[in-house]
């Protein structure tokens, strides 16, 4: 079966399978498929059906569309997990401005005037920096200080 160019499904389901130390038996069980089969998938052999790929993409915690179209090459970085993106490289302007692309404007609806609250870690396990919208970042303080308060108020009526 011959797949179209723009169709990176074997390539990777091949490099999850790898990346999580699977074996094509382990696979083959979770998916209750024949372990030549899943060899044909990374092969382009055969292609999975829809309901399979929707289990593959769930099993290896990826997107349908990253399972099927993710481009290691085009990318520059490997298939990245649901939910997480890596945008590209930002640069700090002279005065500390760091310009947010587009592409994670749109996803996380970032306009022009909204505030974010810049929160730091230093350890070396986890270094880096993270923005976390003000109304988001107030409403867990909010239920934070409401949940101390709830578990102060136990404790001393004991």
């Amino acid at each position: 079966m011959k797949k179209p160019k723009e169709l990176m499904i074997s390539e990777n389901l091949s490099f999850l399978r790898k990346q999580y130390h699977y074996t094509l038996e382990e696979v083959a069980d979770k998916l209750s498929v024949t372990r030549q089969t899943a060899a044909q998938w990374e092969t382009g052999e055969a292609l999975p059906d829809v309901v399979t790929i929707v289990s593959l993409a769930d099993f290896y915690d990826v997107t349908v569309n990253d399972l099927i179209r993710f481009d290691e090459k085009k990318a520059g970085s490997k298939i990245p997990p649901k939910g997480k993106h890596m945008f590209g490289i930002v640069k700090i302007q002279e005065r500390g401005q760091v310009v947010i692309p587009k592409d994670a404007r749109t996803i996380f609806k970032i306009n022009k005037g909204d505030s974010f609250v810049l929160l730091g870690d230093e350890s070396p396990e986890s270094f880096g920096l993270a923005l976390i919208p003000v109304e988001l970042f107030l409403g867990f303080s909010d239920e934070l200080l409401k949940k101390l308060r709830n578990g102060m108020g136990e404790k001393e009526q004991s």
